[in-house]
Parts: C-alpha cells; structure tokens; sequence
C-alpha cells in the first residue's frame, strides 16, 4: 500500500538530501499537501516540489519539528521488522563496546530512530517515547525488543517535556506491572543502585561515563568536591578511584540518599559525605569559610534549555564556575560539564576563561570531552551532540 506524499516547498529538499531527518513545518508545500489532511504519527513519502522522492518520514501536523525521516526506501512503514532491523543494529554497536549490559542502547536521531530513547540496565530496559510517530508504534517497538534482546521488564517513562510538544499525554508504566527489584548497575569501577521510576530522566546519565573515567587519573589521594552531584556517579566513583575524601553537594535529600546508599554498596561511605543546599549557596559558603579542594566537578542540569534562555544561562554557568575556581587549590583541577545544546563549547570554554581572569587565575585546558559511544552523534543534526566535559588546571 502507497504511504500518503507529502511535498515540499522548492529548494527545501537540500537539507534532506545532505542527511538531516527534520522537516519543519514551513519547508512543506500546504497549497500541495495541507497539513490538516494528516494525522499524527501518519507515515508519509517525502517529495521535492519537482515530485522527486527524498525519503519516508512520519508526521505531526502540531508540531515545528512537522515530520521526522526514518527512511530512504519509499513506501517503508514503521513495522516490526523496521524496528527489528535498527534495534539489531543498535545492539551490535553497543556490544562492541560494552562487556557488560548497562548502556544507552537506542539515541533517538543519533540511532536513526527518531523520537525513541532506550537505557538498559541489564535485563530492565527503559524507554521514553517522545514523538506521536513513535508513540502509535509503542506495542511494535516493545515486541521487536523483546525478539532480538533479553527483556524481563520495561519501563515507560513517558514523562518528558518533548511529549508535550507533541501533544501526548505524560504517563509511566511498568510491563509486566509488578513491582521493581532494587536495580544496581556497574560503570566503570563502581555499582550504583538507581530509580528508574522517579530517578531524573531515566534514572541514570550514562552520557558521562567516559568523562568519569578520565577522571580517575586526577583525584588518587586528593580532596574532591562533587558539585550538583545527584545520586554519587562522580563522587562514588572518584571515592573508588583513590580519592582522600569527597563532599557531595546536591539540592535534592532523595537524591543524596542515593549517594549514600551507593556508598555503602561500593564500602566507601567513609570517604563521602553528603551535603544538601542549593549549589549557588553551598559554594559562597565554602568560599567565605576559606574552604579549598584537590579536584572539584561542575556538573549542573541544563541551565539553558531554549535559545531565549542563552544569556541568562551563560550567566549561571559563569557564575557557578567562578565560584568553583574560588574554591580550587593552586594548581588543582576543575572538571566543569554543560549538558545545554545551547550552551556551545566554544562559548563553554570561554566562560572558564572569562571566569579565571575575573579571579586573576591562570587556565589551562588539559581535556575536551563529550558525551559517550553509546550516545552517538548525528552528523547533520548538530542537536545531538549535547554535552561538553572540560577539565582544567587552574593555577
């Protein structure tokens, strides 16, 4: 059966032809192809305005981000075996790289799955549907998982800001519902126990990982401060790593529970203690008590998550890494992330300059770091490369 056209407008086909999935709703044709004649999640053939096919996407009539491309092939529909084929593809590149089953198994458009977002922890998977596309395919994309993985429960977390975008409803379920066994996962050098149910996201940020270990090499018998810490992924593994002792600094009581409990499990608990402030406010207090550390990491949550938001955003992350080199040893390291999209290395790293000179401290860049393989980049979806990890020495 032939998928319904959708036409674009002339010239608008260039970025599609380069490689981008994205179809914004002001490159479509509506005189050709109203957008009220589609329903979301609707698959449709992709057409130039010459009625040359560029590829099979599917739509969202609501949205800016109006239809997103999955294939190349014309008239391919999102069926199981489609699902099959890219989760196959999926796991062989995970498998590559990972002894053990603990990853981000599917990156949305980095994975060539637009809208969909997979975290294993071993036989537990989670998922986050974000697009209407997706979202009508949500039984499909459970069983071809199932048929190509071990899989003993799912969890839907369904809760992101995206869906709201997309107009759906914001839900978490569990398949087959029964209640949670306590999950406790292994990165690196160290076990975490994480909440997949009402953790942040789904429960854990491997993004990191590689960041996390390039760290070990910096904090053997050092003095740490782990800055917007959440449940202990720098702390307890800088603990595991050598560290003297690290003070885990986060906003959230349930969070830092997670930091101790995760402690215990790794038997490093005297090393780690936790301390539950705002971060602004907890390092103008170590500032004022003359407090200094080894090693400090800077790894707050995105402060700018819409372009609108970019010269306040700038601000907060100037702020908080200046009052973090207030707090560094001469000739101690900070390591300071940015997961905002927004937020561009460049202007990262100026930041770090702009920062060092206000405090009459000199700078050095020792490492440039991003998120990890199991997040791969789309080469022409700028969007999916997200994080920057800049270790510094500040003299």
């Amino acid at each position: 059966m032939s998928l319904k056209k959708l036409v674009l407008k002339k010239r608008e086909d260039k970025r599609l032809r380069a490689g981008h999935l994205w179809i914004f709703s002001n490159e479509i044709d509506t005189k050709k192809t109203p957008l009220k004649d589609f329903d979301p999640g609707q698959c449709v053939n992709v057409y130039s305005d010459n009625n040359k096919y560029i590829a099979t996407a599917y739509i969202n009539p609501n949205t800016l981000i109006t239809a997103r491309v999955y294939s190349h092939k014309i008239d391919t529909g999102l069926d199981q075996a489609w699902f099959e084929n890219q989760f196959s593809t999926c796991l062989s590149l995970r498998e590559k790289i990972y002894q053990e089953p603990y990853y981000r198994f599917c990156f949305s458009e980095g994975d060539y799955v637009p809208g969909l977002i997979i975290d294993r922890y071993d036989k537990t998977w989670v998922l986050q549907i974000n697009t209407a596309g997706m979202a009508l395919k949500q039984n499909l994309i459970i069983d071809a998982l199932k048929s190509i993985a071990d899989v003993q429960q799912i969890i839907l977390r369904n809760d992101s800001a995206a869906r709201k975008l997309e107009l759906l409803e914001m839900e978490t379920s569990i398949i087959p519902e029964k209640p949670i066994e306590p999950i406790v996962i292994k990165e690196n050098n160290s076990s975490y126990l994480i909440d997949p149910i009402k953790g942040q996201k789904t429960g854990w940020f491997y993004d990191q990982r590689v960041n996390r270990s390039n760290m070990f090499k910096w904090v053997r018998d050092k003095t740490v401060l782990d800055v917007f810490s959440y449940t202990g992924s720098w702390s307890i593994s800088a603990a595991n790593a050598g560290a003297k002792s690290v003070i885990a600094i986060d906003a959230s009581e349930s969070a830092l529970s997670f930091v101790n409990e995760n402690a215990e499990i790794n038997k490093v608990q005297d090393k780690i203690k936790t301390l539950c402030a705002d971060a602004f406010n907890a390092l103008q207090k170590l500032v004022d008590e003359k407090q200094q550390y080894d090693v400090i990491f800077v790894d707050p949550p995105a402060f700018i998550k819409r372009k609108k938001d970019l010269k306040q955003g700038q601000q907060a992350y100037l702020r908080i890494n200046k009052l973090a080199m207030k707090l560094v040893k001469p000739g101690g390291i900070l390591i300071s992330s940015s997961c905002s999209y927004h937020m561009k290395q460049a202007e990262l790293q100026n930041t770090l300059l702009m920062a060092s000179r206000q405090l009459n401290r000199r700078l050095q860049l020792i490492e440039i770091g991003q998120q990890g393989p199991d997040h791969p980049i789309h080469p022409a979806i700028t969007e999916t490369a997200y994080l920057k990890c800049i270790t510094c020495r500040v003299m």
